[in-house]
C-alpha cells in the first residue's frame, strides 16, 4: 500500500512554518518557514506616520496567505506526489482575531479602512483592551457569572471579547462594518475550504464558551447597549470539535498552494493545544509547555477543577474526551530578545562576532557555570504583563539586586531564572487545586537552549521531556489533518503512531533545586507584593499613558 502524507502549518508570532509528515509513523519529510513581511506592528501601520498607542500589537492577514503560497510549494518540491497528500491542518497563536466582511474579506484589505488600526488583526499580545477586560471581570464578578471560575476568576485583555469591545468603543464604524470577528485560525481555514468554520478550542478559551453556551445577551448589553448581540452578529454558535473536517480544499486554495483540490481541511486549532498530542501528552497530568516568544502551558484532566488564574478549562479543548487546562506566561523568549536588542554593550557584539555565535548563545555561555544565586539578582518576568496566575497585562517587569559589578550575562541568566520561577507558580497552582502534574514536557524553539532547560528542571524539581520534532505544533496540525482525512480514527490513535518526544531529557539536580527553592521563596514575595499588594507598577503605567496621550502628534523616530 502506498504511503499517505499530510501537511501541517503553524502560524506563529513572526513567521509561519509548514511540514510534510508521513501518517504511518510521523516521519518528517520536509519543512519550510516564511517570515511575515509586516512582522508585528507595534509602532505604526504600513505607510502611516501616525504612531500606534502603547500596548497595541497588530498583524496583516496578507502575511498569512503568503505563508501558504510560499511554504507549501517548497514542501511539494520534496518529490512526494500530490495524490498521496490527503489533508492539511493549521494552528495559530491565540487569541489573534480580525474583523471581516460577510464573505471573509479582512476589513484592512478594503481601501477605505487600510489606515484604520482596528481594521487589522489584533495579535495575541495586543494588550490595549485591558480597560475593557477589567470591566468585563468586574461585571462578571458582580453578577456572579458561573463561567468566570472556569477562567481562574479573571479573563484576559488578550481575549476575543475584550478586543471586540475595545473595537466597538474606540472605532464603532469599524465594529459596524465587521460582519464577522473571527480567530485567525478559523479565517485561514475559511480561505482553504471556502466556508466559515469555528473551532471549539478558541471559542472555549478565548470567547467565554462553556457548557454548550456563551454568556447571555443581557451580560453583553450591560457592557454596552450595542454589544448585546455580539455573539449572534459577529461570532457563531455553530462550533466544530478538534480533529473534525472543516471542508475540502477549494480550487482557489489549490492554485495558491499547489495541492490537489478536494483534500481534507481540518478544523483550526491553537498552537499550544495542538502540540499536546504531537508529544504524546494526551493523558491527565501531562503538562506541555510550548516555549517561544511566550509560553503556553496545556494539560488534559479527567475531572473538572477551578484553578486560580488559569486561562481556562474547556471540555474538548485539547482532545474531545477530556477537560483541557490552559495557563501561560505572556513573555519568555520576548524577554531575552528585549534584553539582547536594548541592553548589551558593543564589546559583547564584537565578542559574539569573534566567536561566530549569536548574542543569546554568548550570554548563555558566559553565565553557564554560575552557581545558583551567584549573580545576586532576582527578576519578575512581567515585561509583557502576567497571564497566569495574576491575569493582569498592566503589570511590568523588575530586576532587583543590581550593583556596579552586575554584568549583562548576570541579567540574562536572572531573566531566564525568572521565567522558570513563573512556570513553577503555574505548576503549583495546578497542584494546589487538585490537578496533579506528573510529567513536564517542553516544546518550541527555546528547548534548543540546553542551559535554559536544565535551569527549568532544577527550579521545578521535575524531569523534563522534550519534543523530538523541530516543529511540534505543525506536526500536531498534520496529525489532526490525518484524523480529518480518515487516515486515523481519532487523535489518540494518531498520537500513538505519529507523536515524537524524548522523555526525561533533563533531570533535576537535588542540590541546585534546594538552592533555587530558597530563591523561589523570595520570588514569591516579590510576586505577591508587586502583583497583589502594591499599586506601584500600575501607577507607573498610568503616568506613562498620561504622558503619551498629552503628545498625540508625536512622530515615531526615523
Amino acid at each position: 500500500m502506498s504511503e499517505l502524507y499530510t501537511i501541517g502549518v503553524d502560524f506563529g508570532t513572526l513567521s509561519g512554518r509548514a511540514v510534510l509528515i508521513r501518517t504511518r509513523d510521523g516521519q518528517h519529510i520536509a519543512s519550510a518557514v516564511h517570515p511575515y513581511a509586516h512582522a508585528v506592528m507595534t509602532e505604526q501601520l504600513p505607510g502611516s506616520p501616525v504612531p500606534l498607542p502603547p500596548e497595541w500589537a497588530l498583524q496583516h492577514p496578507q502575511d498569512y496567505l503568503d505563508v501558504l503560497s510560499n511554504t507549501i510549494p517548497h514542501l511539494l518540491s520534496s518529490g512526494i506526489p500530490t495524490d498521496r497528500i490527503v489533508g492539511i491542518g493549521i494552528d495559530f497563536t491565540a487569541c489573534t482575531v480580525l474583523p471581516t466582511t460577510r464573505d471573509g474579506t479582512p476589513l484592512c484589505f478594503l481601501p477605505e479602512y487600510e489606515h484604520e488600526p482596528h481594521a487589522y488583526v489584533k495579535l495575541w499580545k495586543h494588550h490595549a483592551a485591558q480597560p475593557q477586560a477589567n470591566r468585563i471581570n468586574a461585571l462578571a464578578e458582580s453578577r456572579r457569572e458561573p463561567w468566570l471560575a472556569r477562567y481562574g476568576g479573571k479573563i484576559s485583555s488578550e481575549w476575543a471579547i475584550a478586543k471586540s469591545l475595545q473595537m466597538l468603543e474606540e472605532a464603532p464604524h469599524i465594529y459596524g462594518a465587521a460582519a464577522r470577528i473571527i480567530e485567525a485560525a478559523d479565517w485561514v481555514v475559511w480561505q482553504l475550504c471556502g466556508q466559515e468554520t469555528r473551532n471549539i478550542c478558541t471559542a472555549g478559551y478565548k470567547a467565554l464558551y462553556q457548557d454548550g453556551r456563551y454568556p447571555d445577551a443581557d451580560f453583553f448589553a450591560a457592557l454596552h447597549p450595542d454589544f448585546a448581540d455580539v455573539i449572534d452578529r459577529k461570532f457563531s454558535r455553530d462550533l466544530s470539535p478538534l480533529g473534525s473536517q472543516a471542508g475540502t480544499l477549494t480550487d482557489h486554495a489549490a492554485r495558491l498552494t499547489g495541492l490537489r483540490p478536494g483534500i481534507a481541511v481540518a478544523v483550526g486549532n491553537v498552537d499550544a493545544h495542538v502540540t499536546a498530542p504531537a508529544v504524546g501528552a494526551i493523558h491527565p497530568g501531562q503538562l506541555v509547555a510550548i516555549m517561544g516568544t511566550s509560553t503556553c502551558h496545556v494539560m488534559n484532566g479527567d475531572t473538572l477543577a477551578n484553578v486560580p488564574g488559569m486561562c481556562g478549562v474547556v471540555h474538548g479543548g485539547i482532545t474531545p474526551d477530556a477537560y483541557g487546562y490552559e495557563a501561560g506566561q505572556s513573555g519568555v523568549g520576548d524577554l531575552f530578545a528585549w534584553f539582547v536588542q536594548n541592553a548589551v554593550p558593543a564589546e559583547y557584539h564584537a565578542l559574539a562576532r569573534e566567536r561566530g555565535c549569536s548574542l543569546h548563545e554568548l550570554l548563555t555561555d558566559l553565565g553557564r557555570n554560575q552557581h545558583v544565586g551567584e549573580h545576586g539578582l532576582l527578576a519578575l518576568d512581567w515585561l509583557n504583563g502576567n497571564r497566569s496566575v495574576l491575569v493582569d497585562a498592566d503589570l511590568s517587569g523588575m530586576i532587583l539586586g543590581l550593583t556596579l559589578a552586575t554584568r549583562p550575562e548576570d541579567i540574562y541568566r536572572a531573566l531566564v531564572e525568572a521565567t522558570a520561577f513563573g512556570a513553577r507558580v503555574i505548576v503549583e497552582a495546578f497542584e494546589d487545586s487538585g490537578v496533579p502534574v506528573h510529567d513536564f514536557i517542553a516544546a518550541g524553539g527555546l528547548t534548543r537552549n540546553t542551559t535554559l532547560m536544565q535551569i527549568y528542571a532544577d527550579v521545578l524539581g521535575k524531569p523534563i521531556g522534550v519534543s523530538d520534532s523541530p516543529e511540534a505544533p505543525a506536526l500536531g496540525s498534520a496529525m489532526h489533518a490525518a484524523v480529518a482525512a480518515g487516515v486515523h480514527p481519532d487523535i489518540h490513535t494518531a498520537a500513538a503512531h505519529m507523536s515524537k518526544v524524548r522523555k526525561h531529557a533533563f533531570l533535576p539536580d537535588s542540590r541546585r533545586h534546594a538552592l533555587y527553592s530558597r530563591l523561589y521563596g523570595e520570588y514569591r514575595r516579590l510576586h505577591d507584593l508587586f502583583g497583589r499588594a502594591l499599586p506601584t507598577m500600575k501607577v507607573l503605567r498610568s503616568m506613562r499613558d498620561e504622558a503619551h496621550s498629552a503628545q498625540p502628534s508625536r512622530q515615531v523616530p526615523a
